[in-house]
Parts: C-alpha cells; sequence; structure tokens
C-alpha cells in the first residue's frame, strides 16, 4: 500500500521546517597559569618589602645615637676606650681624671703606639697614665675589644664598666660587650660626638652616609651573630675578619686610624 505524499510540501515552497538544536558552547581550553611570572613578583615584592624594611631599620638606628656627649650616669669600677679616633683616648682620660673609675683600658693600640707617646698628647696627665692606665696591643676589631675588655675586668676584679667609642660606634660595641659579659647592667656607654659629624643632616654628607651605612650593616651582622655564638673568644667569624689568624694577634695600626 502506497503512502500519499505530504499534502502541503513545504519544501515546493522554498523553505522548509526544521527543529531548532542549541548548539554548544564551545569553551577555549584553560590557560596555564604563568608560574615563572607569578614567582618572579612575589620576589620583587619581597625584595621591596625588605629593602623597605632595612631602610626603615637604619632610620631608627641614626635616631637613637647620641646628639650630644655626657658623663656617665655613675661610676664604674673601670674605663676602657676603643681606639679609632684620638677624641676617644681624650675623653676617656678625663673620665678617669674625674674619678669615674679606678683603672683605665685602652684597647687596640697600634704595637708602636707606647703609653709615653699618650702622656704626650696629654701631658697634663702624664701621672695618672703613669700609674692607672693599661694598654692592649691584642685586639683587632670591636670582638677582639670585647674579648680583652672582659678579660680585664675579670684580672682586676672589676664588676662595672664605663666604655668609649664613638656614637656612631656604640650600639655594636654594646652587642659585643653584653655578649662577651653576659649582662648588659655592668656597660655604662660614654658616646663620644666627633667634630664635624652631624647625624641630623647625614643625608646631605656623602661620607656621614657612607659611614652611618657601614656602621648599621656592622651592627646588623654583629646581632645575627650573636644570636647563634657563645662565646666571642670561640668565633669563626672573629678569625675570619683576623685574616685567619687568632684575636689575640698584636693589633692592627689603629691608633688615630679611623673607623673600626
Amino acid at each position: 500500500m502506497l503512502r500519499d505524499p505530504d499534502p502541503y510540501p513545504t519544501d515546493a515552497l522554498g523553505w522548509a521546517w526544521h527543529e531548532w538544536v542549541r548548539p554548544r558552547r564551545v569553551t577555549a581550553p584553560a590557560r596555564p597559569r604563568p608560574r615563572g611570572r607569578i614567582a618572579l613578583w612575589s620576589c620583587c615584592v619581597g625584595a621591596g618589602l625588605g629593602t623597605l624594611a632595612l631602610f626603615a631599620g637604619f632610620l631608627v638606628f641614626v635616631s637613637v645615637l647620641a646628639r650630644h656627649e655626657r658623663a656617665p650616669a655613675d661610676r664604674a669600677d673601670g674605663i676602657v676606650a676603643l681606639t679609632g679616633g684620638a677624641q676617644r683616648i681624650g675623653d676617656a682620660i678625663d673620665l678617669l681624671a674625674g674619678g669615674y673609675g679606678r683603672r683605665l683600658l685602652i684597647t687596640g693600640v697600634n704595637e708602636r703606639t707606647s703609653r709615653d707617646e699618650i702622656a704626650r698628647l696629654n701631658p697634663t696627665q702624664r701621672a695618672l697614665i703613669a700609674c692607672c692606665v693599661d694598654l692592649d696591643y691584642r685586639a683587632r676589631n670591636t670582638i677582639g675589644n670585647a674579648i680583652e675588655t672582659r678579660r680585664w675586668m675579670r684580672a682586676h676584679r672589676f664588676n662595672t664598666v664605663a666604655v668609649v667609642t664613638s656614637n656612631y660606634h656604640m650600639p655594636r660595641t654594646l652587642i659585643e660587650l653584653d655578649h662577651a659579659l653576659q649582662d648588659s647592667d655592668r656597660v655604662f656607654p660614654h658616646p663620644v660626638v666627633t667634630e664635624g659629624f652631624d647625624a641630623d643632616r647625614w643625608w646631605q654628607s656623602p661620607p656621614a652616609a657612607r659611614l652611618l651605612a657601614s656602621e648599621y650593616v656592622k651592627f646588623l651582622a654583629s646581632w645575627v651573630r650573636t644570636r647563634f655564638e657563645t662565646d666571642p673568644e670561640r668565633s669563626r667569624v672573629a678569625i675570619l675578619i683576623g685574616r685567619g689568624k687568632p684575636v689575640k694577634m698584636v693589633a692592627e695600626p689603629l691608633m688615630l686610624r679611623g673607623v673600626d
């Protein structure tokens, strides 16, 4: 039996009815995340934050430096002067003459510098220098200064000491002495303010900026080192600073030699 054709053939009219089907959305494959860029960005951000933290710490370091000289708050058993500037020695001898300590240790002295030479530079205190001043020729850096200070205090049975050094050098000196003596309360600081050095206008003087930046880096290195070392006399860093030789050896030229 034949089937009748479609009585209404739409194809004959030029169009036809077709069921509309929603086309599938074609999604592009997920692109892999640029891990290299993320790592680089993280490194840049970390470096920026680290630099900012270091600079903020530098500003704090400069802000706490003494601007004016003042006598120690209390009298000490002994006085220690770290070489590196003639003004430090003169101030220490003045403290000794003023009764702020019973003896004075000048640590890190040039092996060619004698007691007579120091007396010649301080002619009004010859008798005091002859009786009450000790010279240390062995220390060659700030670590060695702290070691020799501890030995000297033990030899004289001193419990407290007034320390004389430049204001920019004082923070690092206190770290080393606290590490050597294990008690910061035994140290009375007497910072020396060098003539012509203005910590409030360091950015206007390239030499002052370089000096403070160098001292700040050394301060951070000392702080980190003393967190891991138990005794400065066994310090590997001290040996490296001393060019592979023990801290106990004869000092480098330090009398009036500049900055430690």
